[in-house]
């Protein structure tokens, strides 16, 4: 087989696992909420995580730490990327589906589309707000449902947009900022520790010993959050960009779709008309970004 040959596979893999490990966050926090507090899973799952990454960034790899203004830089984009937007997402995924988080998720690409034009002053133009238009209108369908049946409600995606809106405009602040030669390891790994950090205080004013148990079953959901969801599924990512940014966009859209199925097969969620005319919507709101790019 020639070696472009080999090389396709390989990225037909990494797409289908991080199309599948990625929404699977919904359905494991959904699945961890059962046993402890929103805060406590994200700051453990924050520290576990963002530790593995620095030992191997650091030990392993033998990476230099972040210089001067570089730390600054860090600790802005883990309050935006980690802090608010994972914190305000553990909090949400208490009021909505573990299909419908994951729906909300794949709605990314369109916000840091529309924040981007707004952050550097340019026009703004009818595909973006075509697409925008198209994935409310799809959350809000897919919501419909849910919501006459109290798996979802009001504030909960409120939650999630405003969770949204923050991860955009740290991807954003990512990509205008130099980071030099500092390995994307590096970069993960602190500014997960730093979002662990800023969170930490909330986490422990809110503790409560009664509502936390930590059985096997909690465990297991912490340690797949940090290491299949928040480092697996990072790398496989940036793997695919690597290769053709346009072609890894692409994946995203079988994001929401494993994500209600992971949801219907492991927490039983139901499925509908009103499910799929919801994906269908924010997929091609999110075609019609990806296309303009």
């Amino acid at each position: 087989m020639k070696p472009a040959g080999n090389k396709n596979i390989q990225l037909i893999i990494a797409g289908i696992f991080f199309a599948i490990l990625w929404p699977s966050a919904s359905v494991t926090t959904k699945i961890a909420l059962q046993f402890a507090q929103p805060f406590t899973i994200a700051v453990i799952r924050f520290f576990a995580g963002g530790v593995i990454m620095l030992l191997f960034a650091h030990v392993v790899l033998q990476q230099h730490l972040p210089q001067q203004n570089q730390w600054k830089q860090l600790a802005v984009y883990g309050f935006m990327n980690i802090t608010i937007y994972l914190g305000l997402y553990v909090l949400a995924m208490q009021h909505v589906s573990a299909g419908l988080g994951s729906l909300a998720t794949a709605t990314n690409p369109v916000f840091i589309s529309l924040i981007s034009a707004l952050w550097f002053r340019q026009k703004l133009k009818p595909v973006i707000l075509i697409s925008l238009l198209l994935c409310f209108t799809g959350v809000i369908i897919a919501a419909y449902p849910l919501l006459l049946h109290s798996y979802a409600t009001p504030a909960g995606l409120l939650l999630l947009i405003i969770s949204m809106l923050s991860y955009s405009a740290g991807a954003i602040y990512f990509s205008k900022n130099k980071w030099q030669n500092l390995h994307t390891l590096t970069i993960n790994g602190w500014q997960t520790i730093l979002g662990g950090v800023f969170l930490l205080p909330f986490a422990i004013y809110f503790y409560d010993g009664t509502k936390n148990n930590f059985a096997p079953a909690l465990i297991g959901c912490i340690v797949w959050l940090a290491i299949p969801v928040s480092i697996a599924a990072v790398q496989l990512w940036l793997f695919l960009l690597r290769d053709n940014p346009v072609k890894a966009s692409f994946w995203l859209f079988l994001c929401p779709v494993a994500g209600f199925a992971l949801a219907a097969l492991l927490m039983k969620e139901p499925l509908s008309w009103y499910t799929l005319s919801g994906v269908l919507l924010v997929v091609a709101g999110l075609y019609l970004v990806q296309k303009r790019k």
